[in-house]
């Protein structure tokens, strides 16, 4: 009786537990619009039958349990985009799962690894101000060391001190933006005039040029990035917004090759762990270790005609990209979209058959017979009804005495009358017997 009692004890603990942590992720239906306003919500918009979302599904709990537990005053909610259509394409949902911060009248969409620590450091970064201010010098050393890309405005009132709080609105989802008086900048950092923007990054600084570097925008955007950094498939997606070209460095992080060493040593642009994910993007087979430039605005990509092994050589190989001499590889034209299509194919039913070749037999051995058996049954009928057509071609040309001559010759014995010699005896009846009768 005493172990019934604790088990269900135990089981009611754990029921509470679990509506306790499911309780920080709200189901929202169609009454969402009118109570989210005085609320900050991140939200992933779902469908039941997606299996990305069912995937997301306990890193979204997650996320849930770490926002309200570090008290941000973010609310974490999540809908089925499929029963409330209406309201998800409002808020612009075109795929599943969509992940969404919701802050007043803005919208900001998240684009970036579905991890716990990514979104919840996502929904830190855009809950809070646009432009958060430094106001020491140990607030901005600490900001500096925390962050490999720190953007500062310095400065009072002024026109870009506005287009700078624009920009912080518009790319706050990608990074962070600060402002501070200049002394708390170390005596190092020299400023030509103030206002000014500065970008701290790579052990060093630069500062915006409105004359030399277009719109604030675009260069925020362009100089977001490190010199060198790790890329994945979700950075590269971001490269792609800047319009630069993307150098990467093809190498393996655990080989301890010389050749894989000097690449990383000088390459000061990019690299990739590994070949996989560049193979399936240029639809071919890269060397390890080797380099790969990018233009994700078309997707062409350019590779060295010759191992680069010095410092004089990938300068050159850069120089022949920027002046159009070095050969351009792939495209987005139709042709490569068609083969885009097959590497595509071809890729899925290899890993399937990887990874279960019973299931790939079935999946498609049996699609293929049952098409086979089709093409076999189609082919036999048209063979019987050709020859009907022959048939009735034949006819068409007889007259109609000729046809019952055929029909005549084509007419079974039974129906027939005496032959030729039946009739001949016939014909030698006695006279006498025709008369009887």
């Amino acid at each position: 009786m005493a172990e019934v009692k604790a088990s269900l004890f135990c089981g009611v603990v754990a029921a509470v537990l679990s509506s306790a942590v499911f309780a920080f992720v709200e189901d929202l239906d169609d009454t969402f619009k009118d109570t989210r306003v005085n609320d900050i919500w991140l939200v992933d918009f779902y469908a039941p039958w997606c299996g990305y979302c069912k995937k997301l599904e306990p890193v979204w709990h997650d996320v849930g349990v770490e926002l309200k537990t570090s008290g941000s005053p973010v609310r974490v909610g999540k809908m089925d985009a499929t029963a409330y259509s209406g309201m998800a394409s409002e808020f612009g949902v075109r795929g599943y799962p969509t992940i969404k911060l919701l802050k007043g009248d803005l919208a900001y969409n998240y684009k970036g690894p579905r991890t716990k620590d990514d979104i919840v450091e996502f929904a830190n970064r855009v809950a809070g101000p646009a432009v958060r201010a430094l106001p020491s010098k140990q607030m901005f050393e600490h900001m500096l060391k925390r962050h490999d890309v720190l953007f500062v405005y310095v400065g009072g009132e002024s026109p870009l001190k506005e287009k700078y709080n624009d920009v912080a609105s518009e790319l706050i989802v990608y990074t962070y933006f600060f402002s501070a008086p200049e002394e708390v900048f170390p005596e190092s950092v020299t400023l030509p005039e103030l206002p000014a923007v500065v970008v701290f990054k790579d052990g060093g600084y630069f500062t915006y040029d409105e004359y030399e570097d277009a719109s604030l925008s675009s260069w925020v955007n362009k100089e977001r990035f490190q010199g060198y950094l790790q890329i994945d498939g979700f950075t590269l997606y971001e490269l792609g917004e800047t319009g630069k070209l993307v150098a990467i460095a093809v190498i393996d992080e655990k080989d301890p090759k010389e050749e894989s060493g000097r690449y990383k040593e000088h390459f000061q642009f990019g690299h990739m762990d590994g070949n996989d994910y560049i193979n399936s993007l240029i639809m071919g087979e890269v060397t390890v270790p080797s380099v790969i430039i990018l233009n994700t605005s078309n997707e062409q990509y350019f590779l060295p005609s010759e191992p680069i092994e010095t410092m004089e050589q990938l300068v050159q190989f850069i120089n022949g990209v920027l002046n159009g001499s070095a050969q351009a590889y792939g495209g987005d034209g139709f042709i490569q979209r068609i083969k885009r299509v097959a590497f595509d194919a071809r890729s899925t039913i290899m890993s399937v058959f990887r990874s279960s070749p019973l299931l790939g037999c079935f999946l498609f051995g049996l699609p293929l017979g049952v098409i086979s058996l089709m093409c076999y049954g189609i082919c036999t009928a048209e063979s019987d009804d050709g020859s009907d057509d022959i048939d009735a071609h034949k006819r068409e040309g007889l007259t109609d005495e000729e046809e019952e001559e055929e029909e005549e010759c084509q007419r079974t014995p039974e129906l027939e009358g005496p032959d030729e010699d039946e009739e001949d005896e016939a014909g030698e009846k006695d006279p006498d017997e025709k008369k009887t009768d």
